[in-house]
């Protein structure tokens, strides 16, 4: 089957990119919509783009009424935002997470999910989490006739659990399946991992 995207809605074409972009990370983003009140959300159009410097990037759409989503207008006002990898013990939350709110009412808050203190970063990071990148805001570009907002958070420092460390590693390295990252499918699919395996690079 060749399916020229010239031929699509714009809906159709984010439903077969989804279906076949597979699996991709989520990156479940806190951002602060006033003191003390934060937005969580999830995005699986994400990934890392430099580490010099340290660049992760988000691509936010807009919400139904076609403003800008909680997260782009936080991160705008405020230049803070904690991307953390959520595991597969968290799905439930990550996808209830993903409704859409009124801007100010808090996703924390109405889904019970837990803060703790983000040591040497301005926000909190999620209790649950074992990975959390403390994030300034680098820049944001607007893409398509949409648009999409396109956010460069540079990682300032991360969190990392003793418990998804492998200890019998001479240098840092996270446990994949200690970490169980829960990665995006398409539709409401997701997916963990179950094998790790090695292959050598060429010299």
């Amino acid at each position: 089957m060749n399916i020229k995207f010239d031929t699509l809605a714009p809906t159709q074409i984010y439903h077969l990119m989804t279906q076949t972009i597979v699996p991709r990370p989520i990156a479940w983003a806190l951002t602060e919509s006033s003191p003390e009140n934060y937005n969580l959300a999830p995005f699986s159009y994400f990934t890392p783009v430099s580490s010099n410097p340290p660049l992760l990037m988000l691509s936010v759409g807009k919400k139904p009424n076609d403003e800008i989503k909680d997260t782009t207008r936080n991160v705008l006002e405020t230049g803070k935002m904690v991307v953390h990898i959520a595991s597969a013990h968290s799905s439930e939350a990550v996808t209830a997470t993903a409704a859409t709110l009124d801007h100010g009412e808090s996703e924390i808050s109405t889904n019970g999910i837990d803060l703790v203190d983000f040591e040497g970063f301005d926000l909190p990071r999620l209790k649950e989490c074992s990975i959390a990148f403390g994030c300034s805001l680098f820049e944001v570009k607007e893409l398509g006739a949409t648009p999409q907002s396109l956010i460069f958070a540079q990682v300032e420092c991360v969190y990392i659990s003793d418990d998804v460390l492998d200890k019998d590693s001479e240098r840092l390295k996270v446990d994949a399946l200690a970490l169980d990252p829960l990665s995006r499918l398409g539709g409401g699919e997701y997916a963990t991992l179950s094998n790790v395996f090695s292959v050598a690079r060429p010299k």
